[in-house]
C-alpha cells in the first residue's frame, strides 16, 4: 500500500457508539479470547480512525477507569482494550495511532497508569508501543468470583517518570 492511501485517514476521534462488527465482522470470537472463558467489561470511552471521505471505521480502542488494588492499596487505573484494526489495513501504524490517541485522553482522567490484557502473540506489538509486561498473576472479578487473568498483562505510564509500584494487581471489576 502506498503512503497516498494512508493519507486518507482522519485523526483519532471519539466515537459515540462502537460495535466490534464495524471492523472485525460478526464472527463468534473476534478477539480470539473465548477459550479463556472470561466475562469482559464494556469500555466507557471509544476512539477510532475513519477513512475520508467515506467514513469507514478502520481502527478502534476503548478506555475505562478501573478500581484496583496494587499490593493491597486501593487506587484506579485506566484500562485499555478492544484494539481493532481492519484486516486489509494492518501493518500501517493504525494500532499505534489509535492507541496513542486514546492514551492522550487517558492522561486527562487522573490515574498514573494504564493497563491492558493481550494474547501472548500481541505482546511484542504493545512492547513496541511502549507498554511493559507486568510480572506475576493478576486477579480480576468474574461472575463466579475472583479469577486469575489468563492473558498477558501490560502497563503504561500516563505521567512522566511514573514507575510501576510493584506488588500484586487486583481489579475490583470485570476485566476490560
Amino acid at each position: 500500500m502506498s503512503d497516498d492511501r494512508i493519507s486518507i485517514f482522519s485523526a483519532v476521534v471519539p466515537l459515540r457508539e462502537y460495535t466490534h462488527t464495524e471492523i472485525l465482522g460478526d464472527g463468534p470470537d473476534p478477539f480470539q479470547v473465548a477459550e479463556h472463558g472470561m466475562v469482559w467489561r464494556p469500555k466507557d470511552l471509544h476512539f477510532g480512525i475513519r477513512t475520508e471521505p467515506d467514513g469507514r471505521l478502520v481502527a478502534h480502542t476503548g478506555l475505562v477507569v478501573l478500581p484496583v488494588s496494587i499490593d493491597g492499596s486501593p487506587t484506579e487505573l485506566v484500562g485499555l482494550g478492544g484494539v481493532a484494526v481492519a484486516a486489509d489495513l494492518r501493518g500501517h501504524g493504525l494500532a499505534r495511532t489509535v492507541v496513542d490517541g486514546a492514551l492522550a485522553h487517558a492522561r486527562t482522567l487522573g490515574p498514573r497508569f494504564a493497563v491492558l490484557f493481550c494474547r501472548p502473540d500481541k505482546a511484542a506489538l504493545y512492547a513496541r508501543l511502549g507498554w511493559q509486561p507486568l510480572a506475576g498473576p493478576v486477579e480480576v472479578e468474574q461472575p463466579t468470583g475472583p479469577a486469575t487473568m489468563p492473558l498477558r498483562t501490560m502497563w503504561f505510564p500516563l505521567r512522566d517518570g511514573a514507575r510501576w509500584p510493584g506488588g500484586a494487581l487486583r481489579l475490583h471489576s470485570l476485566p476490560m
